[in-house]
């Protein structure tokens, strides 16, 4: 039977004070903070960072699905799934689908995941979950949203937990939605879509799971549901007769925020960091309806190697200096230029992305069969002995790697100046030019060691151009 092998998580360095926001609008202050994406993440690029979490140590060529779960893709017609299971190396055989359309996309591709190991139609399918979702300024939304994405690897050997079960039910509820049209998330009137939509489809179908189930709420370690703030939790857990105290671990909402699609998964991973083998965890999304799963931990989560998962990324933040800066990084102000003529992007080219896929998606240099010298960007003829065509593809993007020079740039166009232009060699050789994200200026340092972190250049004529940045190694 399909279950959970493996986990990861992704949660933005930068963290904004609610309290922050509150006083740039003059309103009543909420406690905690937000977690905010830099201005060159998106919901891709937090997928990947995510999925490489989950994939410590396994072989991508062992995967044959990747599911995409968001409801703020960034293309509304093409697909990002197959863009990730590039950038992370998967076999081309590998069925990709993008879940979108509801915040319970999440859990529809689990679902659709477990269905298809359970079929034999793959042996194992990865699941990731993004989304960095805009509330209008000054809105209440704006304080509870925050960004972030998970990813869990579904097969059945190795299995650290195991589905014994799920339950589903779809409602038509006009409670929280986005048109096609609309930049911002937008909901009905508070009470109504509290009462008559989160919490009156999560009771019904937690209610009528366990009974299909035939099990308790004593039966299960701990609860890992989606809500939209602390206090609709507290509410419905107490009403369906769970303990709020010792099964429910609401860390989330005061640390990062509302993530959408992403949720739910990140409060299963929260969970499941904090299990023992025989544990029973309660999984419930919601959406249009709702999705109820019974999970057991096996012992083999005692084997799950390094994650930095949820602890480690709540470990690791840096806080925004304003809440302005929050504005200028989804770009909803307008700030004065350069002085200096605006650099022309050019049009990307969909011919050259496509010849060069291996060498921007996947950071793939080559390293030289006769003296093993690895050489980025990919070359013909070797830089150490001249060989020629004799390389093997090798990728730079999962290896250690230390600030050779740097320099910031003042005058040139970003909406977070300074770019920081940083040569960069890596552990075992190779050296490549690119910039620095995730950094303060002022703790920059030849030797540095760094990481590198799939990232959005920039967008030009409809297209998303994305390659690969190095930041500080986050602890």
């Amino acid at each position: 039977m399909a279950g959970i092998k493996s986990y990861g998580t992704y949660v933005p360095l930068y963290r904004l004070s609610r309290a922050e926001i509150a006083r740039a609008w003059g309103v009543a202050e909420m406690p905690g903070e937000r977690a905010v994406a830099n201005y060159d993440e998106d919901s891709l690029t937090m997928a990947v960072a995510a999925a490489r979490d989950c994939l410590k140590g396994i072989d991508t060529e062992s995967i044959e699905g990747l599911y995409f779960a968001s409801t703020t893709s960034p293309y509304k017609e093409k697909q990002s799934a197959a863009t990730i299971a590039t950038v992370l190396g998967l076999p081309r055989e590998a069925v990709t689908m993008d879940f979108s359309g509801s915040l319970r996309c999440g859990t529809n591709a689990i679902r659709a995941a477990i269905d298809a190991v359970n079929s034999g139609s793959a042996k194992s399918v990865l699941v990731c979950a993004s989304d960095v979702r805009l509330g209008y300024p000054a809105g209440g939304d704006e304080l509870a949203f925050g960004d972030g994405a998970a990813a869990l690897l579904i097969g059945d050997t190795e299995i650290i937990v195991e589905v014994e079960g799920s339950y589903t039910l779809h409602d038509e509820i006009q409670d929280v939605w986005r048109s096609d049209r609309d930049l911002f998330v937008r909901s009905g009137e508070d009470r109504f879509i509290r009462e008559k939509g989160y919490n009156r489809v999560v009771l019904e179908a937690v209610s009528a799971a366990l009974r299909e189930f035939k099990l308790s709420q004593k039966d299960f370690s701990k609860v890992a549901f989606y809500s939209p703030d602390s206090r609709q939790l507290s509410m419905v857990v107490r009403k369906l007769g769970f303990d709020s105290k010792t099964q429910v671990n609401d860390t989330l909402h005061s640390t990062v925020g509302n993530t959408g699609a992403a949720m739910t998964l990140m409060c299963l991973v929260a969970a499941m960091e904090e299990a023992q083998g025989g544990d029973r965890i309660l999984l419930t999304s919601y959406g249009n309806g709702c999705d109820v799963f019974s999970l057991k931990v096996t012992d083999e989560i005692e084997k799950v190697g390094d994650r930095r998962g949820i602890k480690g990324h709540l470990a690791s933040k840096r806080m925004l200096s304003s809440y302005n800066k929050y504005l200028r990084w989804r770009e909803l102000i307008d700030v004065q230029p350069p002085q200096r003529p605006p650099i022309e992007l050019r049009q990307p080219s969909p011919s050259a992305q496509w010849r060069e896929t291996q060498k921007e998606l996947r950071l793939c240099g080559t390293r030289c069969k006769k003296c093993g010298t690895p050489q980025y960007p990919p070359q013909r003829v070797c830089m150490t002995c001249r060989a020629k065509d004799e390389f093997e593809y090798y990728s730079f993007a999962d290896k250690a790697a230390k600030v050779f020079s740097f320099s910031h740039d003042y005058v040139m166009a970003t909406v977070d100046p300074p770019v920081t232009v940083t040569v960069v060699d890596f552990e075992g050789g190779g050296r490549i030019m690119c910039d620095m994200t995730d950094r303060d200026p002022e703790e920059t340092k030849v030797d540095m060691p760094v990481e590198m972190t799939f990232r959005r250049l920039y967008y030009v004529g409809g297209i998303y151009n994305y390659w690969w940045k190095c930041r500080p190694i986050r602890c």
